[in-house]
């Protein structure tokens, strides 16, 4: 009998394109994601990865990403960007699926910013989950879904490892990819929420353990939240931080199979 491992990708902007290098780690290791749970920029790798795409397709989707992907300036009232076109990209790359209709099941995390909760889809368009989940407060305008004002999943749960674990995973691996990045640069009103948001999520997981069995943490902090032009180098952190916890994840694995053979004696 095997285990059902499931990923946490956690929430991090550009930085989270260090999913990709976690995720290529694994499958070279021949080390099975059952499922993924994933917050704003995890939440979009993880659907593209959950869509079907080969890992090298995605390298190079990431290493051409721009801003231009997904920046409709809005009259600023709830935010800036009204998220329209990233949710036509969304669209596209997911060849407009339901999360129900994936082969890897994934759930999205978003953040219920008038009633302070935590909401998961695990079904319905998954452009309007991972737009919901993505919605940086400030930036991006919140998403409207079934009467609730979605913002950005890592307001209230950067690495959803408990959203994975609720899924029915053995084995979770949460990826941390938003550390605070110190002397940033600070230069535009982006920069400024961005950096309050990493700040604050740093001091909350001081206080609150994660419930993965192992937790990476790929080294990006020196990486900004919307530095996509350097995707390449921030892909092969994540894979630098997956080759380094490869021996926690197999003894994980090993603990998980002796625990079940004493069970069945």
């Amino acid at each position: 009998m095997e285990p059902k491992i499931g990923l946490a990708l956690g929430s991090g902007g550009a930085r989270g394109f260090a999913h990709l290098g976690v995720l290529k780690v694994l499958q070279d290791e021949q080390i099975p994601v059952d499922m993924i749970a994933g917050s704003s920029m995890g939440s979009l790798v993880g659907a593209m990865f959950c869509a079907g795409h080969d890992l090298e397709d995605l390298y190079r989707l990431a290493n051409t990403f721009r801003s231009k992907f997904f920046v409709d300036l809005t009259v600023p009232r709830m935010g800036f960007i009204s998220g329209e076109k990233i949710k036509q990209f969304i669209k596209l790359f997911t060849h407009q699926k339901l999360l129900e209709d994936l082969k890897i099941p994934l759930s999205i995390v978003a953040t219920d910013i008038v009633k302070a909760e935590r909401v998961v889809f695990k079904s319905g368009p998954i452009d309007v989950a991972v737009r919901a989940s993505i919605s940086v407060p400030g930036i991006f305008v919140p998403e409207k879904v079934d009467g609730r004002l979605l913002v950005d999943g890592g307001v209230i749960d950067r690495v959803p490892s408990t959203v994975v674990r609720e899924m029915g995973a053995d084995i979770v691996i949460g990826v941390d990819v938003s550390q605070v990045k110190r002397n940033a640069e600070i230069t535009t009103i982006y920069d400024v929420i961005m950096q309050s948001i990493d700040i604050l999520q740093s001091e909350v997981l001081r206080y609150k353990s994660s419930t993965a069995d192992v937790l990476m943490s790929p080294k990006v902090e020196q990486f900004g939240g919307k530095t996509f032009q350097q995707a390449a180098d921030i892909i092969r952190l994540g894979e630098d931080e997956a080759k380094k916890a490869l021996p926690a994840i197999l003894e994980s694995i090993r603990k998980w199979k002796e625990h079940q053979l004493i069970n069945e004696k």
